[in-house]
């Protein structure tokens, strides 16, 4: 059993431990020898194409962040006072993106299976104003994207997805992030697929004038871009915009982990099976529900979360992991419940379930680094805490 030391405490089992290949030094080492390591080298050409051929999305662009991606998005569309609807069980980030460009932000519920937006109360929440639908496939769970798109179609509405923990999970044989009108992907270190800090943007449009836009906008506002393709002599500022290329050391970094994503993901997928026989086997006195997957498509094993029947139970749960050595954490704190939240208007009783289940779901430790004797040691003080709690 590996011992690792965590802010100066030993820790058996972490949450989180980036996954490292062999190639990722290699390729870093590679792009400082080819002597370009700012954006839009050889090595963010073939993350772009390599995601393009895994997701057949019409057209990616690679960022320095899903939340630059986000902002990315709201800048090229070029909305005027309008309204977005999104949920509040979610990251600042996705109303952050809305807020900088001028937006308000509606949030909505989420639905109590998967934690993803409840497309039953979407369509109480539009009004003229509503120009977009926010969507976050939470955990890599799908959100139920037809009726969302038939919404999107009757009120001639945007839909963006946050893919930021859905890569490589699915909806219907479609790829999460090539549903709506845009996609937004996170590679941060938290991620299955990781480069320390990254994103990319999915355009699932064919509209060349739209592509070319985002390609400004990322590049500073200019047409560097097509200057690099050699379409025009000299590249000039042409637009608003702002630097959302990632140097080459993080595409080199981020190459050599989409070479083994598949690899990757089985190897959550196997370690979330572990988890999800457990919970199956044993019927717990404190648990309310837990993961179950994807039911519309594959699965990343992103996250694997239980709920407890009380806060209560969730605080001595994660006490008594981390007196064993586990780390085990809670997750979102609903937006509406934020100080933002509160400035932006919004009080506790507006969203009750939402308010209620940040305080009794807890995240297990999941990553493609655990080794065996981890999994095992891991399950075993997970079963035996539990049996605890009555």
């Amino acid at each position: 059993m590996i011992y690792i030391r965590n802010r100066g405490e030993v820790v058996k089992s972490l949450f989180n431990v980036p996954y490292k290949s062999n190639n990722e030094l290699l390729y870093i080492q590679d792009a400082i020898q080819l002597g370009k390591t700012g954006g839009d080298g050889c090595y963010t050409a073939l993350c772009q194409r390599k995601l393009e051929e895994v997701l057949k999305s019409n057209k990616i662009l690679m960022t320095t962040s899903c939340t630059h991606a986000l902002e990315l998005v709201f800048e090229l569309i070029e909305l005027k006072d309008f309204e977005v609807i999104m949920p509040s069980y979610n990251y600042p980030s996705t109303a952050n993106s809305v807020l900088l460009k001028g937006g308000k932000v509606v949030f909505t519920e989420v639905n109590k299976e998967n934690l993803c937006i409840d497309v039953h109360k979407i369509e109480e929440k539009i009004t003229p104003k509503t120009k977009a639908i926010l969507v976050v496939h939470y955990g890599g769970t799908s959100c139920d994207m037809e009726p969302i798109m038939a919404l999107a179609d009757k009120y001639h509405l945007y839909v963006v997805e946050d893919v930021a923990q859905g890569f490589l999970s699915s909806y219907k044989n479609k790829w999460l992030g090539t549903i709506g009108h845009f996609g937004c992907y996170s590679f941060h270190e938290t991620k299955n697929i990781n480069c320390g800090e990254g994103g990319a943007l999915s355009i699932n449009s064919i509209d060349h004038s739209l592509i070319e836009k985002a390609e400004n906008i990322r590049q500073k506002g200019t047409n560097r871009s097509a200057y690099d393709r050699g379409e025009v002599a000299f590249y000039e500022w042409v637009s608003k915009g702002s630097s959302y290329s990632p140097s080459e050391i993080l595409m080199a970094y981020l190459f050599a982990q989409l070479e083994v994503a598949e690899l990757l993901q089985m190897r959550r997928r196997d370690l979330f099976q572990h988890y999800y026989k457990l919970f199956q086997a044993t019927a717990y006195p404190s648990i309310e529900a837990f993961s179950s997957g994807n039911m519309y498509g594959a699965f990343n094993a992103h996250i694997f979360y239980v709920i407890f029947k009380t806060e209560n139970y969730a605080r001595c749960f994660m006490e008594q992991l981390r007196s064993n050595n586990i780390n085990a954490y809670t997750h979102f704190i609903p937006l509406h419940l934020s100080k933002m939240g509160k400035n932006l208007g919004y009080h506790k009783e507006d969203f009750p379930y939402e308010a209620s289940v940040c305080k009794r779901l807890v995240r297990l430790p999941i990553h493609s680094m655990m080794e065996q004797d981890t999994i095992d040691f891991t399950m075993k003080e997970i079963h035996e805490v539990l049996m605890r709690l009555k």
